[in-house]
């Protein structure tokens, strides 16, 4: 019933309002809308600084909601009477309508495969399966690389054609199969930012599961203030605070999902391209980007992409990103010149 393994074993930025003990006490005024509530398969949290007078917190949460609850109904894979799942289902090789949420995720997702040549891919999800990282119980055990080669043959973005006259898709491969569990809770974001901004609200922090979009100011007329996890396992521990408003925030790391077998280590973050869980030293990256659902999508393909490829892309393309990098005496940071520019 939730979308299907939404980025599992990401990491969940450690909210300052997450730290709830310290706020209640410390924040007069409380927030006129503080929503938090589950989704996704994962926990929402909403806040607004300030509500116009016309506009009610219990009925904005109830639209709030609603929204989520359709997204969910568009693309979901555990709903098996999803437009996503029917769309896997689909395998007569014709051209299959699509709303126009479900057709925007799927183009944003397309843009960011073709960006990163493929390192972002929406048709791995068997391969996350058979590793073991989808909504089935973990194995904890490596599978055949027989059986890694026979579902190479059946992804591929390139494998998924689009009409954008009349918001039509088509596989070229009948099997193919589509999960947008790395981007579609970054849409979702975004969907609801736009429904505050539309009641008039200037002043925002909408997240779920980690990703976020900040608009104006908090409650205490101040930036708001998000903190950035270590990736340390067994611990939660603050990296780096950032002070952040008008943006939108998404992070990706492999310490929080993963089984060990034989002394190796197999994270959740698989490469398209090799159908096997990545071996780099990349830990996390974080994206600031103008919408969650880029800043999603480009966080899962830089964790694929890794510490060096994927800095040398995001540097390319001017994108705000922060890579955090295992190294034999902790973790190192490497931010990129625009994610630099951006917090001074």
């Amino acid at each position: 019933m939730y979308l299907n393994n939404i980025k599992r074993g990401s990491v969940l930025l450690l909210l300052v309002f997450l730290l709830s003990a310290c706020q209640q006490v410390t924040e007069k005024p409380k927030y006129p809308l503080f929503y938090s509530d589950a989704i996704f398969g994962t926990r929402f949290n909403i806040k607004a600084s300030a509500l116009p007078n016309a506009v009610k917190s219990d009925e904005l949460k109830i639209q709030i909601k609603q929204l989520l609850d359709k997204l969910n109904g568009q693309m979901s894979t555990y709903l098996q009477d999803s437009e996503l799942s029917k769309i896997n289902q689909n395998q007569t090789g014709e051209w299959i309508n699509v709303s126009d949420a479900l057709y925007e995720v799927l183009k944003q997702a397309k843009l960011t495969s073709e960006l990163s040549q493929g390192a972002f891919d929406i048709t791995v999800g068997p391969l996350v399966n058979l590793w073991g990282f989808g909504p089935s119980e973990m194995s904890y055990k490596a599978p055949e690389d027989k059986k890694v080669k026979q579902l190479l043959l059946n992804i591929g973005y390139k494998n998924l054609l689009y009409n954008d006259e009349t918001h039509q898709v088509k596989k070229a491969i009948p099997l193919l199969y589509l999960d947008l569990s790395a981007i579609a809770k970054g849409y979702a974001v975004d969907r609801v930012g736009m429904l505050l901004e539309a009641q008039g609200i200037e002043n925002y922090m909408v997240e779920i599961g980690g990703e976020l979009r900040l608009k104006g100011l908090n409650i205490q007329n101040k930036p708001w203030r998000i903190a950035i996890e270590k990736p340390t396992i067994n611990m939660r521990v603050i990296e780096k605070v950032l002070p952040l408003s008008n943006i939108a925030l998404a992070t990706s790391g492999d310490y929080r999902n993963f089984f060990e077998q034989n002394g190796i280590r197999f994270s959740h973050t698989i490469d398209p391209h090799t159908g096997k869980p990545i071996t780099h030293k990349l830990a996390s990256v974080t994206i600031l980007s103008d919408t969650t659902m880029k800043a999603d999508a480009l966080a899962t393909a830089f964790m694929v992409l890794g510490e060096d490829k994927g800095y040398q892309l995001a540097e390319k393309e001017n994108i705000k990103a922060l890579f955090i990098i295992k190294t034999k005496d902790g973790f190192k940071e490497k931010a990129t010149n625009s994610f630099v520019a951006r917090l001074r």
